[in-house]
């Protein structure tokens, strides 16, 4: 189809680019003229392709269309227009001239919101629903008949500048699309607009955006965030003009501390915080302001309103002015209508728009990768002088950076205090659930409560994050941090998931660090590769691989190892550019919380880490479901992550990776070294209490050896002492050692089973009234495969012993390999050849000789068959395309 593209800026040119895909003829692209010397990105992209642009300043005189103007449309020849966004007044000569007529898209559900502020109205009116309408052009204002029209939700925070990014521009551009393919092929409805429901507001300018402060706090929060970014809603204070910016409703506003600010028809004064201006409405409720504007044009953190101005300018190096030059040289290039770059130069009043602050930030990464801007940072530094300084201050890291406030739960515990955030983190800041919803969690160890957290509240997120040196930058002070607290995280994994301390300390934390060191390396070399090919030559082709980021990571980890689990998946999706959303176990999220706020404290960028604690059936769900996720890896049993992997499939075909059950053989030969056998095999079944994925489920034992393997096993001096930290109700610390105790043998002649003691769990230990519950170390013996334990995983103290007879190695590993699960295996043996032949054979994703458990983070970690897919750790397990 002949079309005729009429509008302007990036959706337009989106729009145009994807209509062009679509095997469609544009004739003519209609668009505005070239402002300071730019073109409008629509017409830069049609002029690159040889199209016609025309950029007619007006189409119509004192309401009468333009014969010069109008003869140059019609002579493109269009059987459609399309006007994906267009600020210009189109005649009807024009809208009804093409043979299939004219469509236009408009950001609301019409007929609610009809005019050239649909999405400001939208959340200004608190819309719990909002969208976009592709509609039949006429004469009248957004009246049309409706072709299509696509819904989304309206999340709290939303501003202009979110819910356009999100669902407006991108699915607004397919939804435009697909309308142009509807009327290629005959099938576009015509839906006549209702009159019930329509509305039409005026458009929003700065002059009649002033704050109605009689008003609650909910309606505040729409209006301020209904007006961000344009024009920006505003009150007189200390006799300027100052605009507001980043509105949040908050729930603990009678907990604000901070300085009073006198706003004029305001019910109660504002109040500066450390995390921003509190404002309340006529209910008493509160809401939060992050940005404050002045009239001249400066934007500050409205957390700094009084400290504003106050830091004197540092003294650039020599090295540092070189810096300069180059910014210098990048505000020309961008600001092209202005002959020299001064200091006081101002980036906005010479001209710049918002897509040249997202410009201008790249560019200083290109220049500088370890300053890291956001947008708000330009604002906020407008002219050169204040630009460099703050840039300068970010490269020696002097720059005052937001104080993350957190709010922590104490407890006096191993000898220390330690500080336990409880809520969400989400964009860099934790936060209430929605609605302030909270669960209880329980101590293992004694049945007390620990805390009461939130439960679910919507994510924010980037889609990317950083370039590969940035990484490296900041996975180091990252590492450093975890380091400086390892005994704090030690201590909370303790308490939190009942590890004993010395291991928490060794392997949850001790390889935690490790694992972000090592992907710290990873970080710049990511790389492609040029592949040869047949059709080189004569016109000398070349392909090569490029490998890019996924985009937004879902990771949902298990209560076994919270922090190791989060470190082996998160370190890799962050050194390939990815961004995280973390849900952790329901019952163990105490460190992930604690890690965010230490990622946080060493750099990483807001929305890179978000942690969403919270039950599998609401947060876990909601991300496998999540359009946005591109990637989400899970460690869990193999029932969730076949729901997931479905879930996964249906909504987005995202990407999976799955860590999942196991019940790991490890066979033990007549030639092994006994007492390394015996270590080994107690170290395969107990070590963290058997609450781990690789545990050795069942231990074939050669039968010449197999009697002296248990009678040593269940020998009291080699168990040793099993340390537990107990808490009492007083909140503190009491140290027991347990001796496990001595072999009590039960055979039981029904089932032929030695059990040792009586498998169950047992409740002792009771300081003060506290509960603490623990299950006794198990051995069972003569192990049929047909029985219910050589089967499914125990994931507990339980070592399960089956015999087999001397030199039947391929009938022991038949055994070993009959079972859906395939995540580990071990052999032990002195006999080398005898370890690779049975090494090839088991059907595992790691198989340990004459060892156990010795995971590295440079060695890949992963299952086959239903112990999943996918694998964490090592060189190529970094999540990129």
């Amino acid at each position: 189809m002949k079309i005729a593209v009429i509008g302007q800026s990036l959706f337009g040119q989106e729009v145009y680019k994807e209509l062009r895909k679509d095997s469609h003829t544009i004739v003519g692209v209609f668009t505005i003229p070239d402002k300071d010397g730019k073109a409008d990105p629509l017409a830069t992209e049609a002029e690159k392709d040889g199209v016609p642009v025309f950029k007619f300043p007006r189409w119509r005189v004192k309401g009468k269309a333009i014969p010069e103007v109008v003869a140059q449309y019609k002579a493109t020849g269009a059987e459609l227009n399309v006007l994906p966004f267009c600020s210009q007044f189109i005649p009807m000569e024009v809208i009804d001239h093409p043979k299939h007529g004219s469509i236009i898209y408009h950001p609301s559900l019409l007929p609610r919101h009809r005019g050239a502020s649909a999405i400001n109205w939208t959340l200004i009116h608190g819309d719990k629903k909002g969208g976009f309408t592709v509609f039949w052009a006429d004469d009248g204002l957004d009246t049309g008949p409706i072709l299509l029209q696509r819904e989304c939700d309206v999340e709290p925070n939303d501003t202009v500048n979110t819910i356009y990014k999100r669902f407006l521009f991108p699915e607004g551009v397919k939804g435009t699309v697909e309308a142009v393919r509807l009327i290629a092929e005959g099938k576009a409805p015509r839906i006549t607009q209702p009159q019930e429901g329509a509305t039409y507001e005026c458009i929003q300018k700065k002059d009649n955006s002033k704050i109605d402060w009689n008003q609650s706090a909910e309606a505040l929060h729409n209006w301020i965030r209904g007006n961000d970014k344009v024009p920006g809603a505003w009150a007189d204070i200390d006799g300027q003009k100052v605009t507001f910016y980043g509105s949040t409703l908050v729930d603990n506003s009678s907990a604000a501390k901070g300085q009073p600010l006198e706003i004029p028809g305001a019910s109660k004064p504002g109040i500066i915080t450390k995390a921003g201006l509190v404002l309340f409405g006529n209910d008493n409720k509160a809401l939060l302001v992050k940005n404050l504007q002045f009239e001249d044009g400066k934007m500050i953190a409205a957390a700094q309103y009084y400290s504003s101005g106050s830091s004197t300018a540092v003294e650039l190096t020599e090295e540092e002015k070189v810096f300069a030059e180059q910014m210098k040289a990048v505000w020309k290039s961008i600001l092209s209508n202005v002959t020299r770059i001064e200091d006081s130069t101002d980036f906005f009043k010479s001209g710049a728009a918002s897509m040249d602050v997202v410009r201008l930030v790249e560019e200083v990464k290109l220049q500088a990768s370890s300053c890291q801007l956001q947008n708000e940072d330009v604002y906020m530094n407008t002219t050169f002088q204040e630009f460099i300084q703050m840039c300068i201050r970010k490269l020696r890291g002097e720059d005052d950076k937001e104080e993350l406030v957190v709010d922590y739960v104490e407890k006096n515990i191993n000898n220390m205090t330690i500080k336990m955030p409880h809520q969400l983190f989400i964009n860099g800041e934790f936060v209430d659930a929605d609605g302030g919803k909270t669960y209880k969690t329980i101590n293992p160890t004694d049945g007390m409560v620990r805390m009461e957290r939130g439960d679910k509240r919507q994510n924010g997120h980037h889609e990317y994050w950083c370039n590969p040196s940035g990484g490296v930058l900041l996975f180091s002070p990252l590492a450093d941090l975890m380091e400086e607290h390892q005994e704090e995280l030690a201590t909370i994994e303790a308490i939190d998931s009942g590890a004993v301390y010395t291991l928490a300390l060794k392997t949850h934390v001790g390889m935690s660090i490790q694992t972000f060191r090592y992907f710290a390396g990873w970080c710049d070399k990511i790389q492609g590769s040029t592949i040869p090919i047949n059709q080189a030559r004569p016109n000398r082709n070349l392909t090569f691989t490029k490998k890019e980021p996924i985009g937004v990571c879902a990771i949902v980890i298990p209560w076994n190892y919270p922090l190791m689990m989060l470190a082996w998946k998160t370190a890799a999706c962050l050194a390939a550019g990815n961004t995280v959303v973390l849900k952790p176990a329901q019952v163990t999220p105490l460190t992930a919380l604690k890690f965010a706020e230490l990622a946080a404290r060493a750099g990483l960028p807001k929305g890179v880490i978000n942690i969403l604690p919270g039950s599998g059936a609401l947060v876990g769900q909601r991300l496998s479901d999540h359009p946005d996720v591109r990637k989400l890896g899970f460690t869990g049993s193999t029932e969730i992550g076949k729901h997931i992997m479905k879930s996964c499939a249906v909504s987005n075909v995202k990407k999976v990776s799955l860590e999942l059950g196991g019940k790991s053989p490890l066979i033990i030969f007549s030639d092994c070294d006994m007492d390394k056998a015996v270590r080994m095999g107690m170290s395969s079944v107990f070590f963290n209490k058997g609450e781990n994925c690789i545990a050795a489920g069942r231990l074939f034992v050669e039968d010449t050896i197999h009697d002296q393997f248990v009678k040593r096993v269940v020998s009291a001096e080699l168990i040793g002492l099993t340390v537990f930290y107990m808490l009492t109700s007083t909140g503190s610390t009491v140290l027991r050692i347990c001796h496990v105790p001595t072999l009590a043998v039960l055979r039981s002649r029904y089932t032929g089973i030695l059990f040792w003691p009586m498998p169950q769990p047992r409740r002792t230990f009771q300081p003060n009234s506290a509960q603490s519950f623990f299950f006794e170390p198990t051995v069972f013996t003569d192990v049929g495969d047909h029985m219910f334990i050589a089967i499914e995983e125990s994931f507990g103290p339980i070592m399960i012993i089956s015999k087999f007879q001397c030199g039947e190695v391929d009938d022991v590993l038949r055994r070993a390999n009959a079972t859906e699960y395939g995540l580990a295996s071990g052999v032990i043996t002195r006999d080398i050849s005898k370890a690779l032949y049975v090494s090839e054979r088991l059907h595992a994703g790691t198989v340990f000789v004459n060892t156990y458990n010795k995971t590295d983070v440079a060695s890949p970690f992963g299952g086959f068959k239903q112990s999943g897919f996918g694998k964490d750790l090592g060189k190529r397990n970094c999540c990129c395309h």
